[in-house]
């Protein structure tokens, strides 16, 4: 295998406090980093950089590891253009919309349907996305659930099944019949091709009695909880997240201190959302309140057609620094080392020996830019699995 070295990196961003400045980001001056297939083989300062085969100059630019996005919803097809006007016009957003997209979802071809999955991971791929996780929840029928999860599989690894998005409409006279459905005959078909098991615990949705079974049932096939909670209200997601011990509770958006200390005292990773709240309008989640409470936070896009339609990581930083209270430094770590987290995974993240190269030169000195200059394309090159993208 070959071996690369990139040096003159002007800041490194590690996410190991042992190899850098002492800080959670572990940061790094004049920096290297040595690439060996597809995994870091040795990180420190550049004039003590091993040789390579290979080298590349850094010219300067900030170095962070790959964005991690523990959060979206890419199997599906059409747009809710119309939705999203009439939104920024006065009409609220509710758990409705989704209806649209699963009559779209349901008309659409495997081949159109795959075709739309790669075209938003490569988008998010440019703007320094390494990692990727994305869900079913758009066709609500066993088939088209089995073949959203089919499709996904081919494209990550990190695939997770949504069948109770919302009640399917089929179903909307009995929706006992669909939760049964959904634990039963469509997990059955899906389970094979998934590792996460998600619902959508929210007024108009799914009650905690419904998201408890349909997560209970996920667990007992091999599939391990995260859950969409506390979104658009108050509700029992949260804590039945870290009762189950969810890898995530995604949204998070409306908190009661039980919540919190919830959140504070167990595994699950409180994923934050923020391109959902911008595309809604709606109130901003607290950062500050559950990084004050020693929460582990986590920063995902939400890609999706109807409520959060971007792909960029870099974007949503910017809304967490500027609107919910989190630092440059919490804010990258997050969507680094934190959908790491919310992802159970510990290989990526983090630019350490051992761990998957996947690297972010910024054409920028520093992270921080990512915030101080909101909406400027700064990632200049990415490594993905040791290897740069094109």
């Amino acid at each position: 295998m070959t071996t690369t070295v990139i040096t003159n990196i002007g800041s490194l961003v590690t996410n190991n406090p042992a190899l850098g400045d002492g800080t959670p980001i572990g940061l790094l001056q004049n920096a290297a980093v040595v690439i060996d297939g597809d995994r870091i083989a040795w990180t420190g300062p550049a004039a003590s950089a091993p040789d390579a085969d290979e080298a590349y100059d850094a010219g300067g630019r900030a170095a962070i590891p790959g964005f991690v996005d523990s959060h979206s919803h890419l199997v599906f097809a059409g747009d809710r253009t119309q939705e999203f006007n009439a939104r920024m016009s006065g009409r609220a957003y509710s758990a409705g919309g989704i209806r649209t997209t699963v009559a779209a979802t349901r008309a659409a071809t495997d081949d159109e349907l795959s075709a739309n999955v790669a075209k938003y991971m490569a988008e998010a791929l440019r703007q320094g996305t390494t990692t990727f996780e994305t869900k079913s929840g758009y066709g609500l029928t066993v088939e088209d659930e089995a073949r959203a999860l089919r499709i996904a599989a081919l494209h990550t690894d990190e695939v997770t099944y949504l069948g109770a998005h919302i009640v399917s409409p089929d179903y909307a006279d009995d929706p006992a019949a669909y939760v049964a459905l959904v634990t039963g005959e469509m997990l059955d078909a899906c389970a094979p091709y998934a590792r996460w098991v998600d619902v959508f615990c929210e007024k108009g949705a799914f009650d905690g009695d419904q998201a408890r079974a349909i997560l209970t049932a996920g667990k007992a096939k091999g599939l391990h909880p995260r859950v969409h909670a506390n979104q658009l209200s108050y509700g029992p997601g949260v804590q039945l997240a870290v009762e189950l011990d969810a890898a995530s509770a995604d949204h998070c958006t409306h908190l009661t201190d039980a919540d919190v200390d919830a959140l504070a005292s167990g595994n699950t990773v409180a994923t934050l959302l923020p391109g959902a709240e911008f595309s809604t309008r709606a109130e901003w989640p607290d950062a500050r309140r559950l990084l004050d409470a020693s929460v582990t936070v986590a920063l995902s896009t939400d890609c999706n057609p109807g409520s959060s339609f971007t792909s960029s990581v870099p974007f949503c930083i910017a809304l967490a620094v500027r609107d919910m209270k989190m630092t440059p430094d919490e804010a990258i770590w997050s969507a680094t080392a934190g959908g790491a987290a919310a992802l159970r995974r510990d290989d990526v993240g983090r630019i350490t020996p051992g761990a998957r190269a996947d690297l972010v030169l910024l054409d920028a000195p520093s992270h921080v830019h990512l915030a101080y200059r909101p909406g400027v394309p700064l990632v200049s090159d990415v490594w993905r699995q040791g290897k740069r993208c094109p």
